[in-house]
């Protein structure tokens, strides 16, 4: 719910700070004191368009700052999920920031955002019922979504949304099919040229390098020949040798030991591995010195092995493990052109018979919608008329669609007809103001259950109502209350005594400006508030009686 409603700068709005509470809240005040202007500021925060006549004269920049508490529904908040932004604690505030020059600025949980992106979290966090542009009930979707929460279709609108997800899978396997299978017949020389020229050389991975390397040791034999003959013979060969010196080194070791064991003794060790070394290394010389000779016919073989692998790795390298896989992706693709028609055939039928499953669970939907439909037209054009529309009428407008898609097997109009002789329209176009605000209440009384926006918001709901309407009024927004946080704008004693949490907002003069101010009203202020309210001039003590039977009479006189 809304918990806290800041306004800096807007209009008449100086400074007002809302503190609002769960149930019915109501807003009361004399004409012109700024009422319409909180909800207009209750707008722009949940995305409204800015422009920089909103700011109050002289003021640089307009604020609007609102805090929400949750009540455990992170799941409000979907629309940051890929922003990263979080919840505090179960608590959420939107921030609006309007400039002189109209650039406006958003924020929640002081993390910058669009205003796109405030408007997608405001409306699942409040509706707005009046002359704004965010009531979230004139979107067709948000209809059609609350009309199978009224018909308990949850169950088979998530059924046909799956059922249409798997047909949309399966026409695209089928159209990435036939476009696979278009592009290798354009291709098919090509591919079975690639394929018939790679299955030929059968390369191994790392073939090429081994060819390069082999290329390397023997074109240059001779010269290879000789340094590891010389090599050989820096090792054990005639002294100056390693080995013959090392043989040497032992012998004089074997002197100083004689005479110093002692400090002679480590090094035994030390000479006996550097020995075994030079010996071993002269013995791997000599081995590769013997492995080596010239053959010219292996390394004119070598060379051609290596050029035609060397073209094959320009064209589909670099590296055979890419020529090999570019050959099996060829010869795949081939391939394709011998299965892909089977496999379209397969595809059809698959595709088939997820069509009408699509068309069952439509089926069973639209059964449940029309139902529905005929039931919440009934309820709501009987409200209609205890709201003060008589000739009301209300209908939900089932528009059947060539192929059922995810949403159904049908669109979804709320339709209205305010007075007789008025022809029927669209909600969204029916009307404005007073009489809207009204529709919406009659709808949300009806569905209040089922409405999964925790805030709602009524603004001229009263205008043109007065006597046994606006007791028909109250009762419907404490009805609505019980399911949600309500705010309503009134003018109404009736519906003012039936709210849980009264404000009353105000003019005052401050340094030669006017500005507005809300306050909570409780006992007897609420009293002289309801009392003003009910108009009586006359007779105040009359006034004042009457207003405390009203707040007696809803259990709200604290």
């Amino acid at each position: 719910m809304l918990t806290e409603l800041r306004v800096r700068d807007l209009a008449v709005i100086a400074d007002a700070h809302l503190e609002l509470a769960p149930g019915l809240n109501v807003l009361t005040g004399e004409t012109g004191a700024g009422k319409s202007m909180l909800v207009d500021a209750l707008a722009l925060l949940l995305g409204e368009r800015a422009t920089a006549d909103l700011l109050r004269t002289g003021a640089e920049r307009a604020s609007v700052e609102g805090a929400f508490d949750l009540g455990g529904r992170d799941d409000l908040l979907a629309p940051l999920a890929v922003q990263g932004i979080e919840s505090d604690e179960g608590r959420v505030v939107l921030k609006r920031e309007v400039q002189a020059g109209g650039r406006s600025r958003a924020w929640v949980n002081g993390s910058p955002v669009t205003v796109g992106v405030l408007a997608a979290v405001g409306r699942r966090l409040v509706d707005l019922h009046g002359q704004h542009e965010t009531q979230s009930l004139l979107e067709p979707e948000a209809q059609r979504d609350m009309l199978d929460a009224f018909a308990d279709a949850a169950g088979e609108a998530a059924g046909t949304r799956e059922a249409w997800d798997a047909c949309e899978a399966l026409a695209r396997e089928r159209v990435a099919l036939e476009t696979r299978r278009g592009e290798a017949r354009k291709r098919a020389d090509y591919l079975r040229h690639v394929a018939d020229e790679i299955t030929r050389a059968r390369p191994k991975p790392g073939e090429l390098e081994q060819l390069e390397a082999e290329t390397r040791r023997l074109t240059h034999a001779e010269e290879l020949g000789r340094v590891a003959e010389e090599l050989a013979g820096l090792l054990d060969g005639e002294e100056p040798a390693a080995g013959p010196t090392l043989g040497r080194a032992a012998r004089l070791l074997g002197s100083l030991e004689r005479i110093d064991p002692a400090g002679a003794a480590a090094w035994r060790e030390l000479l006996e591995a550097a020995a075994l070394s030079i010996e071993e290394l002269a013995r791997a010389v000599r081995t590769y010195r013997e492995a080596i000779e010239l053959d010219p016919a292996r390394l004119a073989e070598v060379e051609r092995r290596r050029d035609a692998l060397f073209r094959l790795d320009q064209k589909y390298g670099p590296g055979m493990e890419r020529v090999i896989a570019a050959g099996a992706e060829a010869r795949r693709e081939l391939e394709l052109l011998d299965t892909a028609d089977t496999d379209l055939v397969a595809l059809a039928r698959r595709l088939e018979e997820a069509r009408g499953v699509l068309r069952e669970r439509a089926g069973a939907l639209t059964a449940k919608r029309a139902a529905a439909s005929r039931k919440l037209a009934r309820a709501v054009s009987a409200r209609l008329g205890e709201l003060g529309m008589p000739g009301g009428r209300f209908r939900v407008e089932l528009g059947a669609v060539p192929e059922p898609t995810g949403a159904g097997a049908e669109t979804v109009a709320f339709m209205v007809q305010l007075n007789p002789g008025l022809d029927e329209r669209p909600l969204a176009r029916s009307a404005s103001g007073g009489e809207l605000s009204r529709v919406m209440l009659a709808l949300k009384a009806e569905l209040a259950r089922h409405d999964a926006v925790p805030t709602l918001v009524f603004d001229e709901v009263d205008q043109g109502v007065g006597g046994h309407v606006a007791g028909r009024v109250a009762e419907a927004l404490s009805q609505v209350a019980r399911a949600h946080q309500v705010v309503v704008i009134t003018h109404l004693p009736q519906v003012a005594a039936a709210g849980d949490h009264h404000l009353v907002v105000e003019k005052a003069a401050a340094g030669g400006v006017t500005a507005a101010a809300a306050r909570v009203v409780l006992g007897g202020d609420r009293v002289d508030e309801v009392a003003r309210m009910l108009g009586s001039e006359a007779s105040p003590a009359t006034a004042r009686r009457h207003a405390q039977e009203l707040l007696k009479q809803h259990g709200t006189g604290r």
